[in-house]
């Protein structure tokens, strides 16, 4: 996200194993297509930091850059010799961001942690699914994203902070501790709250709202789903309308969203036969003509094939030296003045090594091939 936007980004990995997401899910002809989205802008270095000629490197590095990010066990880099005192005693400047599953500090903080366990322990799963069904986890790295999300806000707002004389940290670098169990619960909305002042804890409800209806998932007579939301009290009104329905309009119980979730099977009834009845295309212009509230459920054949899509350039195409032309996600945002781009897809291990050496620290020939002699570090091939 933040090489997006220009920043220069070195992702550091082990010279022999390498980062675990070059094995996960599909490839094509060897190449791994995850890590060629998930690693876009990035420069590649394989060093092994357990080593103290590694630590070495690292130390060199941190005392050229703004930002260190490390995603290990508390404790890890303490032992290697580069944690944070270390670091900054290098750099006085530099932002450290520490992502890991708990945290710190704390009973769990030992723990390995990974995005999965975020979405056990923040209550996603829990409230996530059917009412009588099991609790449901999320089929991709959602707290994972999520994290990675409020670690680049976190980063971008200790660079501020930099910037500002009424600061504590004005030109000053400072640590930054995200576990990855939070940003997920920070944005789960206002269930500890709730539970807090009520004793209300939030049941699973499939894919209706706790807050308003009717909200669903409904099935159109061709076999199509689309999803319904009335958050807008306005909305609600249209839709009911709408559906041929307008006499629950004036029930004292229409009136609020919190209400209106008590009588969620009745509306869900009217909802649902209106929409069973008709052609995806009839539901779709019906509900824009009557300015509600309605969307199609896609899939990835939908996504790319969508004209709001494509006049976005929400997924954009980039040329990849070995797969030619490839499609993916395309920064997070537009920006007027300094909008971002994808300079180049995920590259091989260790591809940028020799250049990070020599050009970013500074190493002369004999000591970079010492490196390599000694396994140190490896280039990409």
């Amino acid at each position: 996200m933040l090489a997006d936007f220009g920043a220069e980004v070195i992702k550091i990995e082990h010279p022999k194993k390498g980062d675990p997401v070059r094995s996960h899910g599909f490839s094509k002809d060897g190449i791994p297509l995850w890590w060629t989205m998930l690693a876009r802008n990035k420069k590649t270095l394989a060093l092994d930091l357990g080593k103290s000629e590694g630590a070495e490197v690292l130390k060199a590095l941190a005392r050229e850059s703004d930002v260190f990010i490390e995603n290990f066990r508390p404790g890890t880099i303490e032992r290697w010799g580069i944690g944070p005192e270390v670091l900054l005693g290098i750099n006085p400047k530099l932002v450290i961001a520490r992502v890991t599953g708990f945290g710190q500090f704390g009973p769990y903080s030992h723990r390995a942690g990974f995005g999965t366990l975020a979405e056990a322990m923040s209550g996603f799963a829990a409230m996530t699914g059917e009412p009588a069904g099991p609790p449901t986890l999320p089929p991709f790295g959602l707290a994972d994203g999520i994290a990675a999300l409020a670690t680049s806000h976190a980063i971008l707002t200790a660079l501020i902070a930099q910037k500002n004389p009424e600061s504590e940290a004005f030109n000053k670098g400072q640590v930054i501790d995200v576990a990855i169990i939070e940003p997920i619960l920070a944005i789960l909305g206002p269930q500890s709250i709730i539970y807090d002042q009520l004793g209300i804890v939030q049941p699973r409800s499939g894919n209706r709202s706790v807050h308003n209806a009717p909200r669903n998932t409904y099935m159109t007579k061709d076999g199509k789903w689309v999803a319904v939301s009335t958050s807008a009290q306005s909305i609600a009104e249209r839709v009911m309308h709408l559906v041929g329905h307008p006499e629950v309009i004036a029930e004292p119980w229409f009136a609020a969203g919190s209400t209106r979730v008590q009588h969620a099977d009745l509306l869900d009834s009217y909802v649902g036969s209106w929409i069973r009845q008709r052609d995806t295309k009839e539901v779709v212009r019906a509900f824009e003509e009557a300015e509600a509230a309605v969307a199609l459920i896609y899939d990835i054949r939908d996504i790319m094939a969508d004209p709001q899509f494509q006049a976005l350039d929400t997924i954009t195409t980039v040329e990849d030296p070995k797969l030619g032309p490839i499609r993916m996600q395309n920064v997070l945002y537009r920006l007027s003045k300094t909008p971002g781009s994808i300079k180049w897809t995920g590259r091989q291990k260790g591809q940028d090594t020799r250049e990070i050496l020599k050009n970013t620290i500074g190493l002369t020939s004999e000591q970079i091939d010492k490196l390599f002699a000694t396994g140190i570090v490896t280039e990409g091939k």
